[in-house]
């Protein structure tokens, strides 16, 4: 019975206080400086990439517009206020699935709600999460609320997509775009994690879950979580490729050895194993253009690439001195406009061994 009450990472994980948000500096500084001169906007909007961090700020400046203790423009975690919005149980802090509550009959009772005052807090915070699915009713009549806000209401809303969000909205709502998290601010953060978990890894497993992840912190967490499970807490690369649906790294520099040395044979015969294995053929492509992109750092600025990507490799390094800068940069453009044009491929096997096939005639 125990298990039953195991809490996922990226709940778990979920920051406590602004401090803890990940790559999001600008934007927090811009929050902490209006809570701390307490000229706070009445209508927020966050939008950017699923999982980075646009719902948890939401929740944060929640909880510090009605904290009873803030301390240095965070939340205190521990008044009655800031445990009932953590529990979900705060009567001022109304948060809403627009996705789920298009309609305008959803709307107008929300508004409505507006009306009065806050019962606890000093405010009544209201999140709209995904607000651009709302109708385009549901907008027009949001619109008038944030023109003329009641004092006591501060509006937050949070997006993937402000296309789709009406510019007479934009315009009324302090507007951030959180940026994706960069692989090296993820990596370093896995790290940490794992350590504090007491999860064993290795360096290369952590780069391939951050390039997955693709700048999302959530996306990243669930991705180690079903690693560790996999790997029963010993997260190596082999487990890591496995769950990921990656290639083996020694694929890819056979490959590439075959393409420098001209063996069309070995080339299919590779591309024959990857298939049998069942992944994913246009990984190849990826994976490759990721070799060309490490043989240039190796080339050019070895000691970042040892300190960032990987440990010193051998066999890459030897390969390394066989080619040229100008040889590393046509097969990484021929191999990016091969991905772009697979798509017209008969079948994607087709595509990726005829494109590997023209960088040994070519």
């Amino acid at each position: 019975m125990e298990n039953m009450t195991y809490q996922v990472l990226a709940r778990r994980l979920r920051p406590k206080n602004f401090k803890e948000i990940i790559g999001q500096k600008t934007i927090i500084k811009a929050i902490n400086n209006s809570i701390l001169s307490k000229k706070i906007h009445h209508s927020w909007l966050f939008s950017g990439i699923r999982g980075i961090g646009k719902t948890t700020i939401a929740r944060l400046l929640a909880k510090v517009l009605n904290c009873t203790n803030v301390l240095n423009a965070n939340p205190c975690n521990n008044c009655k206020n800031c445990k009932e919005i953590d529990q979900g149980c705060f009567i001022d802090f109304i948060e809403v699935d627009a996705a789920s509550k298009t309609k305008i009959e959803d709307t107008k009772e929300l508004l409505d709600n507006m009306e009065y005052k806050p019962i606890k807090g000093k405010y009544k915070v209201y999140l709209i999460d995904e607000i651009h699915m709302l109708s385009r009713y549901s907008f027009n009549a949001l619109l008038k609320t944030l023109e003329e806000p009641k004092k006591y209401v501060k509006i937050i809303l949070a997006t993937t997509d402000t296309t789709k969000i009406p510019k007479t909205i934009l315009s009324r709502c302090l507007h951030f775009n959180l940026k994706s998290i960069n692989k090296r601010q993820i990596i370093k953060y896995l790290e940490k994690i794992l350590k504090l978990e007491g999860v064993i890894f290795d360096k290369e497993s952590i780069i391939k879950i951050a390039q997955k992840s693709e700048g999302s912190l959530r996306d990243c967490l669930n991705l180690t979580e079903k690693i560790i499970a996999l790997s029963n807490g010993n997260i190596n690369i082999d487990n890591t490729n496995k769950e990921l649906g990656l290639l083996d790294k020694k694929y890819i520099i056979n490959l590439f050895e075959n393409i420098i040395n001209k063996e069309p044979k070995k080339l299919i015969h590779i591309l024959n194993k990857v298939e049998d294995k069942g992944l994913n053929i246009e990984y190849v492509l990826t994976d490759l253009l990721e070799l060309l992109y490490n043989l240039s750092m190796m080339k050019y600025h070895p000691k970042l690439w040892e300190s960032t990507f990987s440990k010193k490799d051998k066999k890459l390094k030897n390969i390394s001195d066989l080619v040229t800068f100008n040889f590393i940069h046509n097969c990484y453009h021929k191999i990016l406009n091969a991905k772009k044009t697979l798509k017209f491929s008969p079948d994607k096997r087709i595509g990726v061994e005829m494109n590997l096939l023209n960088l040994i005639v070519s």
